[in-house]
């Protein structure tokens, strides 16, 4: 029994990595032969790993015809993003409130790793750098983590999950022709300088500006 837990998890692991990286595109079907070859493990704990993504959703069960990656639309997008602007703006508005040395410090921190850490593993193109999505997070975690809400924080979690598969198909159109760093440095300065109501609107461009990468819907699926 630990053994076929440890399958499942394996294979839930995977395919939620792949699914949010954009190996396998938004609304593309998931044949159950083609993952048993990729990730070497049967089709049982495929199946277990499928439903719990599917309960979750990011795959979709169609009855008597299988699995499918969840599509990424437009009105989904711009409700993940109306959605998150709105909860993260509460979160900043009140770490900014109980502001304190040890949440400006750790502000301040996370830029500085951040900004010293290349986006891509390539020059030319776009690679996922998992240090930089590593400390991209934190980053953003240290920005809203002064407001002291656990459940608070939790559902900003939750959104930059949900945020992540989107910010991956952006990030392969968008190389090069934005610049993140300077989007959160000046986030970070304007939470650092108090003013709430800069901080908020760059907030809120940042969030826009990856969505506008993507819509219309067709570039969701050529991404």
């Amino acid at each position: 029994m630990p053994e076929a837990t440890t399958l499942i998890r394996t294979a839930y692991d995977r395919l939620r990595t792949d699914v949010l990286d954009g190996a396998w595109p938004p609304g593309s079907k998931l044949v159950l032969q083609q993952l048993k070859e990729r990730y070497e493990v049967g089709a049982s704990p495929l199946r277990e790993a499928l439903n719990r993504l599917a309960s979750e959703g990011w795959v979709v069960h169609h009855e008597q015809r299988g699995f499918s990656v969840a599509e990424a639309s437009d009105a989904s997008l711009r409700d993940l993003v109306r959605t998150r602007t709105a909860v993260e703006s509460l979160a900043l508005e009140q770490a900014i409130a109980r502001r304190s040395p040890a949440w400006e410090e750790s502000v301040v921190l996370a830029m500085h790793r951040l900004s010293r850490t290349p986006r891509s593993l390539r020059d030319d193109s776009y690679e996922e750098n998992p240090e930089w999505e590593r400390l991209h997070r934190q980053f953003h975690r240290a920005l809203l983590a002064g407001c002291e809400s656990p459940l608070l924080l939790g559902f900003c979690e939750q959104l930059y999950e949900q945020a992540y598969r989107y910010r991956q198909l952006a990030a392969r159109k968008a190389y090069r022709q934005r610049n993140e760093l300077d989007e959160h440095e000046a986030l970070s300065k304007a939470a650092m300088a108090g003013d709430l109501v800069r901080a908020r609107a760059l907030l809120t461009a940042h969030y826009e500006r990856t969505a506008g990468f993507l819509e219309p819907a067709a570039a969701l699926k050529a991404a």
